[in-house]
C-alpha cells in the first residue's frame, strides 16, 4: 500500500501545490502518493495561482492538473503524513485532530530543513514573482531531505 502525504497551506493555490509537485517529483510514484489541501475554503476546485504554475514550469514541473480543496478531518484517516506550510496552518490542523495519533501525523514542513525551529514557509500570495521563486527554492531543498527520509523509512 502506498504511503500518503498531504501538504497544507491556507488557500491551497501557492505553497502547498508547489510542495505537492516537488515532493511527488522526488518520490517513486508506485510507493508514494502526494496531495495538497488548504485550511481555508477560498479556492476550492481552482487551479494553483498562475505565479506558482509559472515557477513550477520554469523548474520543469507541471502542477496545472492540481485543484484546490479544503482540509478535512477525513484527511487524518487518509494520510500517513501531513505537512503544514506555517504555524497558523499547523495550529488549524491540530485543532481538528481527535487524538494524539492524529496529531503525531502533523509537522511543519520546514522542520526538515531547520529541525525544531518551527520556521514558516512565507506566503507569497500578496507579493511579487520573486517571492514564489524563494518559496520554491526553500521547498525544493526541504523536499530533497524529506524524500530521502521517506524513501529510507518506507523501502
Amino acid at each position: 500500500m502506498a504511503v500518503k502525504i498531504l501538504m497544507v497551506c491556507l488557500g491551497n493555490i501557492c505553497r502547498s501545490p508547489l510542495a505537492e509537485g516537488l515532493l511527488a517529483s522526488k518520490l517513486p510514484k508506485d510507493k508514494f502518493i502526494v496531495d495538497s489541501a488548504g485550511t481555508g475554503n477560498y479556492h476550492i476546485d481552482k487551479q494553483p495561482d498562475s505565479r506558482s504554475i509559472a515557477t513550477a514550469k520554469k523548474n520543469g514541473l507541471d502542477i496545472t492538473n492540481q485543484r484546490g480543496r479544503q482540509f478535512s478531518t477525513r484527511d487524518f484517516e487518509e494520510f500517513d503524513y501531513i505537512f503544514a506550510m506555517d504555524n497558523s496552518n499547523y495550529d488549524d490542523i491540530i485543532s481538528l485532530a481527535k487524538n494524539e495519533q492524529q496529531k503525531e501525523k502533523v509537522d511543519l514542513i520546514l522542520n526538515h530543513l531547520f529541525p525544531g525551529d518551527n520556521v514558516d514557509v512565507p506566503d507569497p500570495y500578496y507579493g511579487l514573482q520573486n517571492g514564489f521563486d524563494m518559496v520554491y527554492e526553500m521547498l525544493d531543498e526541504t523536499c530533497d531531505i524529506l524524500a530521502k527520509k521517506l524513501i529510507e523509512k518506507h523501502s
